[in-house]
C-alpha cells in the first residue's frame, strides 16, 4: 500500500518516519514544501497521481495560544484543509486517518471522556479541530479519526523538552496542577497507527489514543525533573486562576480508550514508562 503522510517534519511526522522504516508498505512523506493542504487542487492531483490508499494526516495549527488571535489560519489548516484531504480520499476511495484532540471537549470535574462524549469546545484551537472531524464525515470518505492529548517526543517544541530545559535552567518553576489529563509519547501514537495500516484493520469510526493513565500537568512536570536528574529545581504547583492565558483549557480531560482497545487489540503503555523512555532518548 501507498501512505501518504502530511505534516511530515512534526513531531508525529518525524516518529512515524521512524517507526514506519520497517515496514512493507510505502510511506511517502511531505510537509508544506512538497504538498500544501490548504491548496485543494494540489492535494487533489498528488493523492491522485500517486496512488495513495491511506491518507494519514499529521499537518495541523497546534499553536493553541496564538489560535485566540488568528483562528482564520487555524481553520484553513484544521478544518478547511482536512475537508480538501477527505475529499481527495473519497474520490480515490482512500483511507484518511485523521489526528484530533481532547480540547474537542469542554471537559468535567470528573470521570473519563469516550467517543460518544458531547463535543464543546472552549477554545479556538478545540472548535477548528472539531470542524475538521465534522469535515470528514461530511465528505463520506473512509475515515478514522484519532483523537489524542498531551503529545510529546523528541522532535520539534513540547512540554518535556520545555520542561527539561527549564528545570536545569532554574531553581523554581510553577505548573499548574488543576487541569487532568493524560501524556502522550508520539513514537507510541505512532507505532499504532503503523500496526493499523500493517494489519489492515480499517475499522472505521472516532477512537481516542493516548498512554494509559492520568495526571496533572504538574505532577508531569515533577516527573520530568525527577526522570531528568534535575533535582535541584523545585516544581511547585499553581492553579489555573494563578496562571492565566488567552485559551482556555480543559480542567479534566482524560480519554477512554476501551473502543480503540476492543477494536484494534494494541497495547498501550502507561505514561509513566514512555516518559522514561523519551527522557533516556533525550539524554542519550
Amino acid at each position: 500500500m501507498r501512505i501518504l503522510v502530511t505534516g511530515g517534519n512534526g513531531q508525529l511526522g518525524c516518529s512515524l518516519r521512524r517507526v514506519a522504516m520497517g515496514a512493507a508498505d510505502r510511506y511517502i512523506f511531505t510537509d508544506v514544501a512538497e504538498l500544501d493542504i490548504t491548496n485543494s487542487e494540489a492535494v487533489r492531483c498528488y493523492v491522485a497521481e500517486n496512488e495513495v490508499d491511506v491518507i494519514v494526516n499529521c499537518a495541523a495549527y497546534t499553536d493553541v495560544e496564538r489560535a485566540e488571535e488568528d483562528e482564520a489560519r487555524a481553520h484553513l489548516l484544521n478544518a478547511t484543509a482536512v475537508g480538501y484531504l477527505a475529499e481527495a480520499a473519497k474520490e480515490c476511495n482512500a483511507l484518511l486517518i485523521q489526528i484530533s484532540t481532547d480540547y474537542v471537549f469542554m471537559g468535567g470535574c470528573c470521570g473519563v471522556l469516550t467517543e460518544e462524549s458531547f463535543p464543546q469546545p472552549i477554545n479556538a484551537y478545540g472548535r477548528t479541530k472539531l470542524a475538521g472531524e465534522e469535515a470528514i464525515k461530511a465528505s463520506g470518505c473512509h475515515h478514522i479519526i484519532l483523537r489524542t492529548a498531551w503529545l510529546y517526543s523528541e522532535y520539534g517544541r513540547n512540554f518535556v523538552k520545555t520542561m527539561m530545559r527549564l528545570t536545569l535552567e532554574r531553581d523554581e518553576v510553577r505548573v499548574v496542577s488543576d487541569q487532568l489529563g493524560t501524556p502522550t509519547y508520539a513514537v507510541d501514537l505512532a507505532r499504532a497507527i503503523v500496526a493499523i495500516i500493517s494489519e489492515r484493520n480499517f475499522r472505521e469510526g472516532t477512537y481516542h489514543y493516548t498512554n494509559l493513565g492520568e495526571c496533572s500537568w504538574w505532577q508531569f512536570a515533577v516527573e520530568i525533573a525527577r526522570l531528568a536528574g534535575h533535582n535541584e529545581c523545585s516544581v511547585k504547583p499553581c492553579t489555573t486562576a494563578e496562571y492565566p492565558t488567552k485559551a482556555r483549557r480543559p480542567m479534566s480531560a482524560v480519554l477512554d480508550k476501551t473502543k480503540f482497545l476492543k477494536t484494534f487489540g494494541i497495547e498501550i503503555p502507561e505514561w509513566h514508562e514512555s516518559l522514561k523512555k523519551c527522557i533516556n532518548e533525550l539524554q542519550a
